[in-house]
């Protein structure tokens, strides 16, 4: 079943918030001034996940191996419900990214999205942008030349 345009964007706010770098995340929290009380449905706890790939994208699943995930899940006292899993032991990122989902379901939604989403849609363009660049560098062009017995 195709998710609607809503799921999407959700979709796209936690995953951008379990890829982001932690400290980076914690400072824009704190610059935010967002805040919301709320509490806790399951308080941050560190587990494990089994990671499966596919060979060519297309194979027989297969489990790649164990990877260790942080997961949160919060209710703000408006009865908003907000979710995280993040990768590692990271309890406070798992907390704010919980709270970010949250807020982005609010009346809060815009301001969340300058002050901490834009920011790390941008950092995430800049970290691509000089990974590719780093790569580029590497670059090695191979070329032949055309013999005389063609």
């Amino acid at each position: 079943m195709p998710l609607t345009a809503e799921q999407d964007r959700r979709r796209s706010w936690i995953s951008l918030l379990a890829q982001s770098d932690a400290p980076t995340l914690a400072a824009l929290w704190a610059e935010s001034g967002l805040a919301a009380d709320f509490h806790w449905l399951r308080a941050p706890e560190t587990g494990g996940v089994m990671v499966q790939g596919r060979m060519g994208a297309s194979g027989a699943a297969f489990n790649l191996g164990e990877m260790t995930v942080t997961r949160a899940s919060l209710q703000l006292d408006d009865g908003t419900v907000g979710h995280a899993y993040v990768q590692g032991r990271d309890k406070t990122k798992a907390q704010i990214a919980a709270q970010v989902d949250a807020l982005m379901q609010t009346g809060q939604a815009e301001r969340a999205e300058a002050a901490i989403l834009a920011p790390l849609r941008a950092a995430g363009v800049a970290r691509r942008s000089a990974r590719a660049a780093r790569a580029a560098a590497t670059k090695v062009d191979f070329f032949t030349m055309a013999r005389g017995d063609v």
